[in-house]
């Protein structure tokens, strides 16, 4: 089995989204050229980065348009700097 390990203070994503028909309101079905890229991604891999805010599994908020896009045995993943990330997401507790 190969993977991918990120180099220096880089990050790898998963781009892989759910292939499920999405449809506007009116029921016409939008194709993948239209569809806008995502912004937020779970972590694969995180390189030799000194005491990381994130972990592997993390779902993270990143810049539009950064990264590099690869496909790797099947899978889409950005490679992206891990000063490109703006966010972690975090699941709260509802008031």
């Amino acid at each position: 089995m190969k993977e991918l390990q990120p180099l220096n203070e880089q990050v790898i994503l998963d781009l892989s989204e759910d292939k499920s028909e999405q449809r506007t309101a009116s029921g016409l079905i939008i194709p993948d050229t239209a569809k806008e890229k995502p912004q937020i991604a779970p972590v694969l891999a995180i390189g030799n980065i000194e005491k990381p805010a994130i972990s592997v599994g993390d779902k993270v908020l990143f810049k539009k348009y950064s990264g590099t896009e690869v496909t790797f045995e099947g899978r889409k993943l950005l490679v992206i700097p891990y000063a490109d990330l703006l966010a972690k997401v975090v699941e709260t507790e509802s008031i």
